[in-house]
């Protein structure tokens, strides 16, 4: 049968989408393929008709376990012979798929990367007449990809291994370094196919949180969306209960799900959402191979850790092609949360520096005055001439205010700071020289001797950071995160450094900013916050344990002071205001410990210094 025949036959369709053809003429050909597709865009077609096309078995790589359920399922109820390998069956069942494998009765595998690289199964493969590879989510093989899994990069051991079937890698989201490192560790000289990333009739609407914001999203559910499906998303499981009882308690018919619930729970509650006209609150554990065609809303309640997550769970919304919504909420607090997930895990620290810059690129689309759609393809490396008109900064222009100068001083700093070592210095340095702030660093290398010294001591730690936030999101300075995370002028800048282009920041953001009370100090960079945060904790022990008042031990501006100090002797601490002998007698060497047990975290989890 011919492909189109296949698609009638199997899928019930009369002709394919995008693509889809090329990319399976490319397989059968033999050649390696590159294919991003957005979620919903018919990845699974592109080798599932080749496998089905050619002798023997086609292999699919999945990283997850309910994805091949639902595709084994699927395909075994329209008479392809389909099996998965991975951890969830008994030890019976994998025998069995063994067998079934040695004699020819499975046209596609499904497996997981760990149970694929084990020599038993590299083994039974290597008698096996295996047609192609099908690497899915292969985002996770790359450090750069917003969903990393150390043991996808070992799939490049497929080259050695099998290196006359060809490969295909697929995923629906992957910025320009991702698509290079997925191509460099799995594929051959592939033929790439980049589907847009457009998604026209979805509405991307961003708000930062204020109190009662839950009551917004009940209006915004009863006003525009009433007896319609839709997913609201949260950071956690607590918060997802939460929710959930909040929209149930406004007449809201909400469903839950996390991966703290029960297997049969989740499952009747994911069978419940596809029967009828529901809300389904959840974490991002719900959504991979969700096909519902007409959900009409998506609603972060907690802002995502990467742009790349943002893409992916509001492309959830609209399958169908009809006119769809994506409305955020972000937080001070949403920001402090996401980096604590990021930095307590164990991850390699250069993937840990790569999880924070994705951080604040999504904080720097949530902040941006520009059209969200133009900015949101520019991520991705796709080019937008004219604004959407389909998105709140089009509909509504926001109060915006003229930082062009400021951002001239940032690049100004950045680029002669980067001279005198031709390497550049990470962002933290760089402010600081900004500021006219001294320390041994800044003396050894001779930056307050830059002109930049001291030209934004008007500004605050955090204003500049907002500033560095939207210049890396706009692509105006580069990082580079395998160098210490330094900081670079790229050529894109010129124009803005020469007065050609203005650089605008919300007006409204920096009074929401300014009139809340947060954790954080602005003056403190990160680093040092963290710090902040430790001498409060023993503050607050200190006072429990003493029965006094938390500001008669020392008070918020003297914890800034030791923050900014960071002293390691008692001795350091004279100077500082608020301490005079008595305390360091009482307090000294509590707080240098302090010091030392935040020093020696960050050294852990770091594992990389600062330039």
């Amino acid at each position: 049968m011919t492909a189109e025949e296949i698609l009638k036959r199997y899928f019930g369709y009369d002709t394919f989408r995008g693509f889809q053809k090329e990319v399976i003429q490319t397989i059968l050909s033999g050649q390696d393929a590159l294919v991003l597709m957005p979620t919903g865009g018919g990845k699974s077609v592109c080798y599932q008709i080749p496998a089905l096309m050619k002798e023997g078995v086609t292999v699919v790589v999945s990283p997850l376990i309910a994805l091949m359920k639902d595709q084994v399922d699927m395909l075994r109820d329209l008479g392809i012979a389909a099996a998965a390998l991975n951890s969830s069956l008994t030890a019976e069942q994998a025998r069995a798929t063994y067998k079934d494998l040695e004699r020819g009765a499975v046209k596609l595998l499904y497996i997981a990367p760990e149970r694929l690289l084990k020599p038993f199964t590299l083994e039974l493969l290597s008698k096996l007449n295996v047609n192609l590879f099908a690497v899915d989510e292969a985002h996770c093989i790359s450090i750069w990809g917003h969903d990393f899994r150390p043991e996808y990069q070992a799939l490049d051991r497929l080259k050695e291994y099998f290196p006359n079937v060809p490969r295909l890698a697929l995923t629906a989201t992957a910025d320009e370094q991702t698509r290079a490192e997925i191509s460099s560790r799995l594929l051959n000289n592939p033929r790439c196919f980049i589907a847009s990333f457009d998604r026209p009739n979805i509405r991307y609407r961003m708000y930062e949180k204020g109190k009662g914001y839950l009551d917004s999203v009940v209006r915004f559910i009863h006003g525009e969306h009433l007896n319609e499906s839709g997913i609201v998303y949260c950071a956690t499981r607590n918060k997802t209960e939460a929710v959930t009882k909040y929209l149930q308690k406004n007449g809201i018919d909400a469903l839950m799900y996390h991966a703290g619930m029960s297997t049969e729970e989740r499952e009747a509650n994911q069978a419940a959402f596809f029967d009828r006209t529901c809300v389904m609150v959840a974490t991002v554990a719900f959504g991979m191979g969700i096909d519902k065609p007409d959900v009409r809303f998506i609603i972060h309640v907690d802002m995502p850790q990467s742009i790349e997550n943002f893409f992916q769970e509001t492309g959830r919304a609209g399958r169908d092609g009809k006119p769809a919504e994506s409305v955020l909420y972000y937080g001070l607090d949403d920001l402090v949360q996401q980096r604590f997930f990021i930095e307590q895990s164990e991850a390699d620290p250069v993937y840990k520096q790569v999880c924070l810059h994705k951080l604040d690129s999504m904080l720097g689309l949530a902040e941006s005055v520009t059209c969200r759609r133009i900015q949101l393809l520019s991520y991705f490396g796709e080019s937008m001439q004219t604004p959407c008109g389909n998105c709140d900064n089009c509909e509504n222009p926001p109060i915006t205010r003229d930082a062009s100068e400021d951002a001239q001083k940032l690049l100004s700093c950045i680029y002669r700071c980067s001279k005198t070592n031709g390497l550049g210095f990470g962002a933290s340095h760089v402010i600081k020289v900004l500021r006219g702030e001294v320390n041994d660093k800044i003396f050894e290398k001779r930056h307050d001797e830059l002109s930049t010294f001291g030209i934004g001591r008007d500004h605050t730690m955090k204003y500049w950071r907002r500033i560095l936030r939207q210049l890396i999101a706009k692509h105006y300075v580069n990082v580079n995160y395998r160098t210490y995370n330094v900081l670079t002028v790229s050529d894109r800048a010129r124009a803005l450094l020469h007065g050609q282009e203005k650089f605008l920041i919300r007006l409204e953001g920096d009074k929401q900013l300014a009139s809340r009370k947060v954790m954080d100090h602005d003056d403190l960079d990160d680093s040092e916050q963290r710090l902040f945060a430790c001498l409060r904790q023993w503050r607050k022990n200190c006072a429990n344990q003493n029965e006094l008042a938390a500001y008669n031990v020392f008070p918020d501006k003297t914890l800034i002071q030791i923050a900014k100090r960071k002293p390691r002797k008692p001795e350091h601490l004279l100077g500082i205001s608020g301490i005079g002998e008595k305390r360091i007698e009482r307090y000294g060497q509590a707080v240098c410990q302090v010091v030392k047990d935040w020093y020696s975290q960050e050294t852990v989890s770091s594992g990389i210094g600062q330039k």
